[in-house]
């Protein structure tokens, strides 16, 4: 069930957009001011802000503007029909939509609910049964019950790995890691070099610790070893005698 915070100074707005919008499964808060709703969302869990324009002790354009220092929650500002100036400040500020007053019960179920909908697309919103295994970023959408995958909306394959690495940032969104840690991390492994050491030592080669064979070749300058030693060799001509040395 997603929450929606109501910010009006004039109950009766209050008490009518609690009817339209509870009938709709939503939950519901309630604040007179600005300052009333900043406490409000920074302690409950708010999925969307109705508010006015004009309130007293804070109004509803200074109250957005500190919101989005710290969230994103989609904002609906109220607003009368002949305050256009309060329209284009609200925007400005970083309100997502808003609606004039008087106001119809089906204008603002269906403004609600499409905000809503643009907002979970995003990764900002989800229902309390699937927070603990839907992990949202942008338009990227990770199921870990599932093991799915959607970047909006669309379903998209890939590889047990992939998803290892893609859960793991999704986990840590606002972390920096060195390649060692992201290797120790999804994969259990230390980078040592241009490889990578599991925990687990790799087979030994079997012919490692063999002592190699000298082999005897025969080359234009007669025999010779293929470790480099002197052997006998036949005189030249000129009478030296013959240093053989390997490939």
């Amino acid at each position: 069930m997603y929450n929606i915070l109501i910010c009006d100074d004039e109950p009766d707005i209050r008490s009518a957009l609690k009817i339209y919008l509870s009938g709709e499964g939503y939950g519901i808060f309630e604040a007179e001011n600005g300052s009333q709703a900043l406490d409000i969302i920074a302690k409950e869990e708010v999925s969307l802000l109705l508010m006015d324009v004009m309130m007293p002790v804070m109004d509803g354009i200074t109250a957005l503007s500190t919101l989005r220092k710290t969230s994103n929650i989609p904002v609906i500002l109220l607003t009368a029909k002949s305050q256009d100036f309060d329209k284009v400040s609200g925007l400005n500020a970083g309100a997502d939509d808003y609606i004039t007053k008087p106001f119809v019960p089906v204008e603002v179920i269906a403004r609600v609910r499409s905000q809503l909908r643009r907002y979970k697309r995003l990764g900002g919103a989800t229902e309390p049964e699937e927070r603990d295994s839907k992990l949202c970023n942008g338009g990227i959408e990770y199921d870990d019950k599932s093991k799915t995958v959607t970047v909006d909306g669309e379903p998209v394959s890939l590889t047990p790995t992939e998803m290892q690495l893609l859960k793991f940032f999704l986990e840590n969104l606002d972390c920096v890691f060195s390649p060692q840690e992201i290797y120790r991390k999804v994969w259990n492994a230390v980078r040592l070099g241009e490889y990578c050491h599991r925990p687990y030592p790799p087979p030994e080669r079997e012919d490692r610790d063999k002592p190699r064979k000298t082999r005897l070749s025969q080359g234009l300058m007669g025999p010779r070893l293929q470790n480099g030693e002197e052997i006998s060799g036949r005189r030249h001509r000129n009478g030296k005698k013959q240093v053989l040395f390997g490939l």
